[in-house]
Order: structure tokens, then sequence, then C-alpha cells
């Protein structure tokens, strides 16, 4: 009884079932974001007269962002399952840095749609929630 007492007492599970729950989550609405993002980029340049200097550069921006996305979700779902704070943290800088992209497609890109400013108002709603867990659990695996 003193063995499974000593491993009841010591198996506390720091990682955060709400965030990782959120990861999944997010990693499916950006695989959305991306798609309806891309079309509406398609939609605008068709529709629109989209400067050509400025086509390319949103693609770029919205390929640079999917990139991070991936790089952001496997840093933290990896940091949260393993307990550990670095590469939770460095997927909050990244978060940091898709935030920005995301503001940008909500305010600074050639065209804005309503469409627009829907999924990147959800993103950031969603990045904000997920930057609050991850300070948590960040906190939860130093102390």
């Amino acid at each position: 009884t003193s063995l499974l007492r000593e491993i009841l007492n010591n198996s506390y599970q720091l990682s955060s079932v709400p965030l990782q729950l959120l990861f999944y989550v997010n990693g499916i609405y950006y695989i959305f974001y991306f798609l309806a993002t891309l079309a509406m980029i398609v939609y605008k340049s068709q529709v629109f007269s989209y400067p050509d200097d400025f086509l390319g550069p949103d693609l770029a921006l919205l390929f640079i962002m999917a990139i991070l996305e991936v790089l952001r979700l496997y840093l933290g779902s990896n940091g949260n399952l393993t307990e550990e704070e670095a590469p939770l943290g460095l997927s909050l800088v990244i978060t940091v840095g898709s935030v920005i992209l995301s503001v940008y497609f909500l305010v600074w890109q050639t065209y804005v749609l309503k469409a627009d400013v829907i999924i990147n108002a959800v993103l950031l709603f969603t990045y904000g929630l997920e930057s609050v867990l991850k300070v948590i659990a960040i906190a939860a695996f130093v102390s």
C-alpha cells in the first residue's frame, strides 16, 4: 500500500486537457481558415482590380502563416503533452507572429471582405484563449 500511495502522490498530470483540445480545434479551424483565405484571394484577384504587386506578397504571407501555424501547433501540443515549458514557450512566441499575420489579413491586405473580418476575428479569439491557457500551463510546469 505504501508503494501505491507513493505512485498516486507522484503521478500528477500537469498537462492541460483544455489546451490540448484547443490545439486540435485550432488545427482543424486553421485548415478552414487557410482554404477560405486562399479562395478569397483568388476571388478578389478575379473580381476586383487586384494590383499584381500585392497578389504575390498576400499569397506568400498566407503560406508563411501556414508554416508558422504547423510549427506553433506542433511545439505547443508537444510541449503540453511532455509537460515541458520550452516548446510551449516557443509556441507562445510564434503565436505573436501568427497574430501579426492575422491582423494583416484583417486590416492591411489589399481588399478586406466581411468574411475576412469574421474568420480573422475567430482566429484571433482562439489565439488569445490559447495564449492564456499556455501561460497557465507553463506556470504549472515551472512550479
